[in-house]
């Protein structure tokens, strides 16, 4: 869908250029994006005064002809530009504006500051001048507002590029979402996001951004093996695999088995223990998908038990410790499989792949690659990469899944959904999803166990 793509500065460009190729000029492109956000700055404003800091580009156009729809609108407006316009089309919108500029900030007095001096464009920290001027001009006005992206931050991957860039109250992006909407630390900078759509048609290979899934009841005839039997082979921390446990119960699957020979007096009754050899319990053909990581250990009983698991052949699920025992080779190439690391495995993983990359973005992809896995890179911007290259970038969750145990349950909630799909990509995009609603659910202060009972009501939501 167009307006859940995420784009990079380079796909950006080329989708402007199919439009202007299609017959519309730079000029009437800019009327539509500066317009569109001309609306909510308008709306925003709410008759309060408006200063609008342009650059030279055509960002810098934008601010120009937001400025003239405002200022036509009725609205009280200033224009600061301490570069002249370099482009064709900001030359025009600085014609067509008419009226004054100032060249530095220290003369403007508004209530809502506009940035429009650097768009997603930027790859390059701002001068000590234009960040000083950035900075001033956001701290004296009472609302703040971004075009497209915030001046300072790098489109395609949400880096600051300079220090003590200010936050802002909102976010205007123009005809689709770039990487720093959606990354850290460059989205703590937003605000409040809004697209303002400029008929950017979809991208072929563009990014997505995790959206609520379509998901179905079981079907009238439905029992516990035909909506799918998972099982969680755990390990010395089996407190671990069960908290995964509870979460694939409201996940989808319908029979939920834990593979562990240990006593477990609190297991939960809806949970089946299997206590045969682990090599005989996964023999069950009936089985859909498999979990190891959980508390699995790192000794070499631990990695025998990843061997088995791995050995099985069926859809597999790899979190925590398995993530950290796991090495080049020990998947075979035809393994579905579907890894969740959090960042410290994610290096881990990198080092044992041999993977390098310049920004979080480009590790995961690059893993994905090397892998052959699905990699949900798990945090508070999770991304998911498959080895054919889709991305899918999450939005933001509660940070009160930032509590221990709440990774065990993600891993079971996409245990449960890869055993139903069959496919580790949606499987993650519909856990990733599932996890976050869950946690809205859960409310306040919730511990792990309150976490997986709330993917019920996740699930619910998306009937």
């Amino acid at each position: 869908m167009s307006d859940t793509q995420i784009l990079t500065a380079d796909q950006m460009r080329a989708a402007e250029q199919r439009i202007f190729d299609a017959g519309t000029s730079v000029g009437e492109l800019m009327e539509i994006a500066a317009g569109g956000a001309a609306e909510w700055i308008r709306r925003i404003a709410a008759g309060r005064s408006v200063s609008v800091l342009c650059g030279p580009g055509n960002n810098g156009g934008d601010g120009y002809v937001i400025a003239r729809r405002l200022k036509q609108a009725g609205l009280n407006v200033q224009v600061v530009a301490p570069i002249a316009p370099k482009t064709p089309a900001a030359i025009a919108a600085k014609a067509a504006w008419g009226d004054d500029v100032l060249t530095s900030g220290g003369q403007a007095q508004g209530d809502v500051f506009v940035d429009c001096l650097f768009g997603s464009g930027l790859s390059r920290p701002l001068s000590a001048e234009h960040a000083l001027l950035l900075r001033d001009l956001a701290a004296r006005h009472a609302k703040t507002i971004a075009v497209d992206v915030p001046s300072g931050i790098a489109s395609d991957d949400g880096a600051l590029l300079n220090d003590k860039l200010p936050r802002f109250d909102v976010t205007l992006a123009l005809g689709a979402w770039k990487f720093a909407h959606w990354s850290l630390p460059g989205r703590l900078h937003m605000g409040t996001m809004r697209l303002v759509p400029i008929g950017v048609d979809g991208v072929q290979g563009a990014a997505q951004l995790v959206t609520r899934p379509q998901l179905a009841a079981p079907a009238v005839d439905a029992h516990k093996y035909s909506r799918a039997l998972v099982t969680i082979v755990a390990g010395v921390m089996p407190g671990a695999a069960q908290l995964s446990a509870q979460a694939a119960m409201r996940s989808g699957a319908g029979y939920v088995k834990l593979l562990s020979d240990a006593v477990m007096a609190s297991l939960c009754p809806s949970v089946v223990q299997d206590n045969r050899p682990l090599e005989e319990a996964l023999a069950d053909r009936r089985i859909n998908a498999v979990l190891v990581g959980p508390g699995l250990g790192r000794d070499g009983a631990a990695h025998e038990r990843l061997r088995c698991a791995i050995g099985a052949s069926m859809p597999i699920v790899l979190d925590a410790d398995a993530l950290t025992l796991l090495k080049a080779g020990d998947l075979r190439a035809d393994t579905i499989a579907l890894a969740t690391p959090h960042e410290g495995e994610l290096e881990r993983l990198c080092k044992a792949f041999a993977v390098i990359g310049a920004s979080r973005l480009d590790r995961v992809r690059t893993l994905a690659k090397a892998s052959n896995m699905v990699i949900l890179a798990k945090g508070p911007d999770s991304i998911i990469a498959a080895p054919d290259g889709r991305i899918a970038v999450a939005p933001p969750a509660p940070s009160w899944l930032a509590t221990a145990g709440s990774g065990d349950v993600l891993a079971g909630i996409a245990l449960s959904r890869l055993a139903v799909t069959s496919d580790p990509y949606t499987a993650a995009c519909e856990a990733v999803w599932l996890h976050g609603e869950a946690a809205r659910r859960a409310g306040a202060g919730f511990t792990a166990l309150d976490l997986a009972q709330a993917a019920s009501a996740a699930w619910e939501r998306c009937l």
